[in-house]
């Protein structure tokens, strides 16, 4: 579904689009990725659920930031490599600019009660967004039927909550898991 026709027009939207989630979304990656679920899948329908899914697989389990990983997924998904330029500069230049003007009086932030207040209220809505994300995503997958899917989202799951088991982990087994499906399915389209 993509957007790789349509120049300019495509780029503006995708450049104006990064722009507004990036500067609207607080909570890190997980909520920016909720963002751009609804505005490139559900909304503009450049995305499908599934490649959204995909992508926050990649962007979650390459280094750097989330949000920027995504950026580059769905830029270059939509407009090639100068849709992932226009989406990359476009999620970056929001905090950049917070994160300059608070350098400059982080003295006076740091002792203001009324920033920390602001800020723990605003870790409530960042867990309401990740869990929509969650149940978003988790959705999909359930959807599918697919027991593989099914058994590493429960076993994700239980690592993280029960034995508490680091995320890096977790994603390298998913990553292998997927790897050995990928072959798998390679190894029986040659045989047909």
């Amino acid at each position: 579904m993509s957007s790789q026709t349509g120049g300019k027009g495509v780029l503006l939207k995708l450049f104006w689009s990064m722009l507004y989630i990036s500067t609207f979304t607080f909570g890190g990656g997980f909520v920016i990725i909720t963002f751009m679920k609804r505005k490139f899948v559900d909304e503009l329908h450049w995305l499908e659920e599934s490649e959204m899914l995909d992508m926050t697989a990649l962007a979650q389990s390459s280094p750097g930031a989330i949000a920027v990983n995504a950026a580059i997924l769905v830029g270059w998904r939509v407009h090639g490599l100068s849709g992932m330029a226009v989406a990359v500069v476009a999620t970056i230049l929001p905090p950049m600019a917070i994160l300059t003007a608070i350098s400059f009086c982080y003295a006076a932030f740091a002792a203001n009660p009324y920033v920390a207040f602001t800020l723990r209220g605003m870790q409530a809505g960042v867990a309401a967004v990740i869990l929509d994300v969650v149940c978003s995503l988790g959705t999909g997958v359930l959807k599918e039927r697919s027991a593989v899917h099914l058994a590493v989202m429960v076993c994700a799951f239980v690592a993280a909550w029960v034995f508490d088991v680091g995320v890096v982990y977790i994603i390298l087994g998913a990553a292998c898991v997927g790897v050995v499906m990928a072959l798998a399915r390679r190894q029986g389209g040659h045989k047909a």
